[in-house]
């Protein structure tokens, strides 16, 4: 072997290797910061890692072959050594350098993989204040309509409620254990207290790998302004985490889809009742009533009918398969999309009534991709895909 260090010492190969290694390290560093603020996904750090890597070993050998004289790049005079030294120093080099760019690559990858999304935001579940304990569902819906409002927003990463109901009621959240357990940079509180037509709403926009406040709100409006809140979150959640808004992304976020408060106040209660876990067949039926009453107040109120259309076809399917509640899932999820054409909950409704009333695969899973194209952090739709692919035969 003292050959062999010999050799690298008068082929110079050990200046390569340093300067290399010092470059590739500079170029990482740089990387990382730049990368993600021109926007470039998380992958692109990645490959350019592993070109640096399987770089090193081929700089290795062209620093044994050649050298850099006045002259210019020059092969480098191999010494009066039997041919099968010379091929087994050249194997030793390699080897070490594929050595040193593993042990690097398991060292460096498994943390860039691990880098958090930056554009990504939980949204806790909101504690309700008010004097009134059954006002609770009101907190939940203010809650769950700023998250499907950042759901629609395709540049950011946005959990699902599903998710993130786990931590309803801890009072003592640790920011930083819930982002890494989630997979966010950024988690959004909120506190909501009602009283009669008047609300509060607080919030805050935290920094989970500090702790950090990025910014707070306070909203005190009426019953009224409770869309003109949502909106206005929305915009400000995806302007501080720097998510572009597309132009059809804003239009979605600045419509209302009522002007009627007390139709509003039932669709939440509705949704509280359809979006509980392991809901039964008493939820199921109280969801319809309340969807009902709030169409009864507003007939064109769109995502009502979208959600009336979800919780027939929830019924028909786990509860009640007769042809009324299929042709009721279906009148509904048309009704909404005639109200509303471009409505993504509308054709999510449409698209379980085809897939859990008729059976039809293809116009399910043509409903479906609208509505991940147009809500594209909604889980709803990718389960439902999933499940049919998986019906036929696709899932690999």
């Amino acid at each position: 072997m003292s050959g062999f260090f010999e050799e690298l010492q008068r082929r110079k190969v050990y200046r390569v290797a340093a300067a290399y290694i010092i470059a590739a390290g500079f170029i990482i560093q740089i990387g990382s910061a730049i990368f993600p603020a021109w926007e470039l996904p998380n992958w692109t750090l990645r490959l350019a890692i592993v070109l640096l890597l399987v770089g090193f070993p081929i700089a290795l050998i062209l620093a044994w072959a050649n050298d850099v004289t006045p002259q210019g790049i020059r092969a480098t005079p191999s010494p009066s050594v039997p041919l099968a030294r010379r091929r087994r120093n050249l194997l030793i080099l390699v080897s070490i350098g594929l050595i040193i760019s593993v042990a690097a690559g398991v060292l460096l990858l498994p943390r860039v993989s691990a880098r958090k999304v930056e554009k990504s935001i939980a949204v806790l579940p909101f504690q309700n204040l008010s004097d009134k304990k059954e006002n609770a569902y009101f907190a939940d819906g203010m809650q769950d309509d700023i998250l499907t409002n950042l759901a629609k927003i395709g540049d950011l990463k946005v959990i699902s409620r599903m998710s993130v109901m786990s931590y309803r009621g801890d009072g003592a959240r640790n920011a930083r254990e819930i982002g890494k357990a989630l997979g966010v940079a950024t988690l959004l509180e909120g506190s909501v207290r009602r009283i009669d037509n008047r609300m509060r709403v607080s919030v805050q926009l935290i920094n989970a790998d500090n702790d950090e406040h990025i910014w707070a709100e306070d909203y005190d409006r009426d019953l009224t302004d409770v869309f003109a809140i949502q909106t206005d979150l929305a915009q400000k959640i995806a302007s501080a985490l720097q998510a572009k808004l597309s132009p059809n992304e804003k239009e979605r976020l600045d419509s209302q889809p009522t002007q009627n408060s007390d139709a509003y106040l039932l669709f939440i209660q509705a949704n509280d009742y359809a979006n509980r876990p392991d809901h039964f067949r008493d939820e199921s039926l109280k969801a319809e009533e309340l969807f009902e009453q709030a169409i009864k107040l507003d007939p064109k109120f769109a995502a009502a009918f979208a959600g009336l259309s979800m919780v027939e076809s929830s019924i028909y399917h786990s509860l009640e398969p007769t042809p009324a509640r299929r042709e009721k899932a279906r009148f509904n999820a048309d009704e909404s999309l005639r109200l509303q054409p471009n409505l993504p909950e509308g054709h999510l409704a449409l698209g379980f009534s085809y897939y859990y009333g008729d059976r039809d695969y293809t116009r399910a899973l043509s409903e479906f991709e609208i509505a991940k194209r147009d809500l594209p952090n909604e889980a709803e739709a990718y389960l439902a895909i999933g499940a049919i692919q998986r019906r036929q035969g696709k899932v690999g």
